[in-house]
């Protein structure tokens, strides 16, 4: 805790703002930078453009000595520097673009004071002449942006990152602000532990709430198909070609060669258009981020190496030709349409082959060696969320709030993305009373497996279809079998995706995943929660083999439904979200007492299901996702204790 007199006045604050050239506080930066002055820690969770490097700025000249600022963007470190000089604040950077002998220089001017803020690359920290400097430095703050890039559970991780840790060591009396634009629960947690920063950190989040982007995702097959969606949404966004409405789009490829070949149909299309990948030399890469952030492009296509640190309020869309590596790079990336707070447009397309490429390039070996089964299968989880998320027929926005842990800017419908608009516009014509009888019909199904088989059984069971697996279990005599006989096996089996996303249903184990319905999803099948899901477009049903004959079963005996909690539908209680955050205080101090990431000893949905089902004991401990006999061994006495005690307070 940083002491009374060493807190500059409230007016300062006022004074350096003014100095920075601004008038007014945006939403929250006040709060942060007198946070962050009078803890001394503080983790910023704020949309990238939303305004977080003013709360180390700020803060960097009111205080003596000199702030360092971590960052792994060049452009922004060399933009800032340039604002911050031309304002009359001291500034300079270090990184790799520069020569050894203005290295040199530039850190004898910082070990002589002569700069208020330096930014340092992270890959600088290794470096000899640095760490020598520090000795020197007096650094009254330490900001770390994106500050993801440190978590091995992220989607963005850096091993350098992991430099920063012993280097706030070195620097025990410095003030630490880590800022990311994008973290779930367990992100943040693993932020802390990997920057020595105590649990009880103040942590800000804000800005995660976007209802001006109307958020679209939509399945191509052929590439005519895709290229429709694409044009159709650059002109419904800027207008057409030859006569463009202002703004700017990003269109986000795959690969180098995608990019560039889209580039060249756009821009045969009339479209002033940029490339940006890689493998461009350093002078193209400049010119084309020069042409899209100075008005002289209308569309730049790229790969993900374009864009952090980018901050053009008028992007009017963002296209994704097909889906990144996780949810969390997917808002990150459409983030950056719309920062002007009006209407812009986000686009996701998936194709068939998109699942079995990711799952490929997950396993290529490295350096010629085989990537580790458990980065593989964390990355795999990852890129799920996304699929689940596209697939879902609930809000789009709700559903990105709710895995980032905001549940405070839940929308309850944005009224925007296209699940919202269809579901207003009645759906697929089907009516509410029939939908909610279909969800049930097929969370029946998963009842009636838990725990026993994977998503085919259950379609076969909806189907009514001859399967071994289900005449062995008795299923064929229920209630249950053929139940949806009508419909086809890829249509249920995308409803069954469907009611993934909400929480309903979820999985348990790597190999052979078998299904089992959470808590939630049994409420919603007694009808107890209400049904808020769009149906998949109708298809029609494959031939299926006949039905052995059977009498009429009976349904499932409530306790054989399931267990565990959802992580999304209507969203858990304040009293659930108050002993989740318990249970993430418990989980950072037990990581640290194993020198683990928090991930290792649980995911934020095993300590959802916990929070939901605050278990009475070892057994309900149990139907939690994610705690097996080994983890209710280990740690059950002391989750079990920390909920009894919850519920006691």
């Amino acid at each position: 805790m940083v002491s009374a007199s060493d807190l500059p006045p409230a007016a300062s604050l006022d004074a350096a703002l003014e100095r920075l050239g601004h008038t007014a506080f945006r939403p929250g930066q006040r709060d942060a930078s007198e946070t962050l002055l009078r803890t001394g820690r503080l983790l910023l969770v704020a949309p990238t453009g939303g305004g977080k490097s003013l709360v180390y700025q700020l803060p960097a000249c009111v205080l003596p000595g000199t702030t360092l600022v971590i960052s792994p963007l060049i452009a922004l470190m060399h933009d800032q520097v340039t604002a911050l000089t031309a304002r009359g604040v001291a500034a300079s950077y270090l990184a790799g673009t520069l020569d050894a002998r203005e290295i040199g220089r530039r850190m004898r001017d910082a070990a002589n004071g002569a700069f208020d803020l330096l930014y340092v690359a992270p890959e600088r920290l290794t470096a000899a002449g640095f760490r020598s400097l520090l000795a020197d430095l007096d650094c009254p703050l330490v900001a770390v942006d994106e500050a993801h890039c440190i978590s091995e559970w992220g989607h963005d991780f850096r091993p350098e990152y992991m430099q920063i840790g012993p280097l706030l060591g070195a620097l025990p009396k410095a003030r630490v602000l880590a800022c990311t634009a994008t973290a779930t629960p367990v992100v943040r947690d693993e932020i802390l532990e990997r920057l020595g920063l105590p649990a009880d950190t103040p942590q800000r989040l804000r800005g995660f709430a976007r209802p001006n982007l109307a958020l679209r995702a939509e399945e191509v097959t052929r590439e005519l198909d895709r290229r429709r969606a694409v044009d159709a949404v650059l002109t419904e966004a800027l207008g057409g070609p030859a006569c463009p409405a202002g703004g700017a789009a990003i269109v986000y490829a795959p690969t180098r060669r995608v990019a560039k070949q889209e580039g060249a149909r756009l821009a045969a299309a009339g479209w002033r258009t940029a490339v940006y990948h890689a493998g461009l030399t350093p002078l193209q890469r400049d010119q084309a981020q020069h042409a899209f952030m100075h008005g002289d492009a209308d569309v730049v296509v790229a790969t993900n190496a374009f864009g952090m640190g980018i901050d053009r309020a008028d992007v009017r869309s963002v296209i994704h030709l097909a889906p990144p590596a996780s949810l969390e790079a997917y808002y990150q990336e459409v983030g950056r349409a719309g920062r002007d707070g009006r209407d812009a447009i986000g686009l996701l397309l998936l194709a068939p082959g998109d699942v079995p490429l990711r799952r490929r390039l997950l396993e290529l070996p490295t350096d010629g060696r085989a990537p580790d089964p458990e980065t593989v299968r964390h990355k795999w989880n990852l890129f799920l969320e996304l699929l689940r998320w596209a697939e879902g027929g609930s809000c789009r926005h709700d559903t990105i709030l709710r895995y980032f842990g905001d549940e405070e800017e839940t929308l309850a419908g944005c009224g925007r993305c296209d699940v919202c608009e269809r579901l207003a516009a009645g759906g697929d014509d089907a009516d509410p009373e029939e939908t909610a009888l279909v969800v049930r019909k097929a969370l029946s199904a998963i009842a009636r497996i838990h725990g026993r088989f994977g998503l085919g059984a259950a379609v076969h069971l909806l189907r009514g279809v001859e399967d071994p697996r289900l005449v062995r279990a008795g299923l064929h005599e229920t209630r249950t079998f053929g139940a949806l006989a009508e419909r086809s096996d890829e249509w249920l089996q995308r409803l069954l995706r469907r009611c993934v996303t909400p929480g309903w249903i979820d999985f348990d184990g790597a190999e052979r995943p078998v299904v089992r319905l959470t808590a939630e999803g049994a409420a919603v099948m007694r009808g107890e929660k209400p049904v808020r899901l769009l149906l998949p477009p109708a298809t029609r049903p494959k031939p299926r083999k006949a039905a052995p004959a059977r009498p009429l079963g009976r349904p499932a005996a409530a306790g054989a439904i399931a267990r565990g909690a959802a992580t999304g539908g209507d969203g858990p209680d304040a009293r659930a979200r108050s002993l989740f955050e318990v249970l993430r205080h418990w989980r950072l101090e037990r990581a640290r007492a194993e020198s683990v990431p928090p991930y290792v000893i649980a995911s934020d949905r095993t300590l959802r299901e916990i929070a939901e089902l605050r278990p009475r004991d070892l057994s309900e401990l149990g139907q939690a996702h994610g705690i097996g006999p080994a983890k209710a061994e280990r740690y059950g006495a002391e989750l079990l204790a920390l909920v009894h005690r919850d519920a006691e307070g």
